[in-house]
């Protein structure tokens, strides 16, 4: 093990320890580490910023600009009182409803796009119930990542298993995740969110008074501007047509980022071009300390990756299967699960492809791809970093007052997210082995 490796490794865990024990802000560590990394040697500038997803960065600067504006029109006030008054006041029957909403949304959108737009209905719903806003946050945190799986285009590395030339050549496409992936993913939120409800069972909860009050408010008037809400429309619809193209138009390589930036451009264009001082206090609410948060986690994954480190770990894990196809297809779920949950996953999935591909099994190799995205993308329900909408439903949360420490959401978060897992392993071995 040279210099650069180790140092590496030190850097990673110390940073991580940091973050998890949040003595400092993990934006500040983060960038830190990520700088002290540079510094050293461990990765130059010029594959720091090669290493920084940049898609991820702007679908996250597009939609909170977008979803920003959305709130002035006050629609999010709107749809919590008609949520609210359509489930009778129900904090449970409201819980399964805006989790069913997300999981749906998650699965044809991007699932930070989702949680954008969903969370802070959920804040303007819980005030006007009296209850924790809590078990809600974390309800859809978790939905979002399970709707993410079940399909094509609903998580990055389902996207990246699909446009692999290998798993193509397996009959993978996009009707084959739905097909394949649908069915437990459907069984995993039913399983979840039930447990989640018995978990906070004793947090949902509220008076028969509060209930009547909340089903006498009109909702006449709750939408202060319908003429922004009509601009809102057309930029949302606008980004969702360019979501939807996405890899569907040939020779048209559009991301996600580029769409949401697109949408968020036009909107700004058609709502307010003259106006300095409302342009000024728009980018004022883009959430710069969760971009930054990334910024210095992709370095910091970057330096693990460049040193070889992610690529080892996952050899080590496939060379103790020995080709056997059951085996492989377990430890491949297990290792990307545990990895998705504290590393971000996209780096990960890159460096399992080619490993995938090149690996010698005695029998066919589409359960390995299988287990690939069952694990990157449901292993980020693990841990508040494991997956980008943790990240930024947990940050609008912080805007509103509501404080999640990394061990008080993994308490949780990470038995559910084993539990699907090994529910996901069962449904591959009856499935496919």
């Amino acid at each position: 093990m040279n210099y650069y490796v180790l140092a590496a490794i030190v850097i990673f865990l110390i940073t991580y320890g940091l973050i998890i024990s949040e003595k400092v802000h993990r934006t500040v560590i983060a960038l830190v580490g990520a700088m002290i990394m540079v510094l050293v040697g461990i990765i130059t500038q010029e594959e720091a910023v090669h290493v920084i997803d940049f898609n991820t960065l702007a679908l996250l600067t597009g939609m909170m600009v977008q979803v920003h504006i959305l709130g002035k029109t006050g629609l999010f006030k709107y749809l919590s009182v008609w949520a609210v008054q359509k489930t009778r006041g129900n904090p449970v029957l409201l819980l399964i409803a805006l989790s069913i909403l997300v999981a749906v949304c998650s699965a044809f959108l991007d699932n930070v796009t989702t949680v954008l737009l969903t969370v802070p209905v959920t804040f303007a719903v819980t005030r006007d119930l009296k209850v924790s806003p809590y078990p809600f946050v974390f309800a859809q945190i978790l939905a979002s990542n399970i709707g993410g799986t079940a399909t094509m285009i609903g998580d990055p590395p389902n996207i990246m298993i699909a446009s692999s030339e290998a798993a193509k050549e397996a009959g993978i496409d996009f009707m084959a995740f739905i097909r394949v992936l649908g069915l437990p993913c459907v069984f995993i939120f039913i399983v979840t969110i039930a447990l989640i409800v018995l978990i906070f069972r004793k947090q949902l909860v509220t008076s028969p008074e509060t209930r009547m009050r909340v089903m006498q408010i009109k909702t006449a008037g709750l939408i202060r501007c319908r003429r922004l809400l009509v601009k809102c429309g057309i930029s949302l619809g606008f980004t969702i047509i360019l979501f939807c193209l996405h890899g569907r138009v040939p020779g048209w390589d559009l991301e996600s980022g580029s769409a949401a930036l697109a949408g968020a451009a036009l909107l700004l264009l058609i709502s307010m071009p003259d106006r300095t001082e409302r342009l000024e206090e728009v980018f004022a609410k883009v959430e710069w300390t969760t971009i930054f948060f990334f910024i210095g986690l992709f370095v910091l994954v970057g330096g693990l990756e460049m040193q070889g480190i992610i690529k080892w770990m996952a050899q080590q894990a496939t060379d103790l299967t020995g080709g056997d196809v059951t085996a492989s297809t377990m430890v491949i779920l297990l290792l990307s699960a545990v990895m998705s949950s504290f590393v971000d996953n996209i780096p990960f999935v890159a460096t399992m492809i080619p490993l995938i591909k090149d690996m010698l099994i005695n029998g066919s190799k589409e359960p390995l791809w299988w287990a690939l995205s069952m694990g990157a993308c449901l292993g980020g329900n693990g841990t508040v970093i494991g997956a980008s909408a943790n990240v930024v439903a947990l940050a609008i949360a912080r805007k509103h007052g509501l404080e999640v420490s990394f061990l008080q959401f993994m308490k949780y978060a990470f038995p559910l997210m084993l539990l699907s897992i090994a529910i996901s392993g069962l449904y591959l071995w009856i499935a496919f082995l």
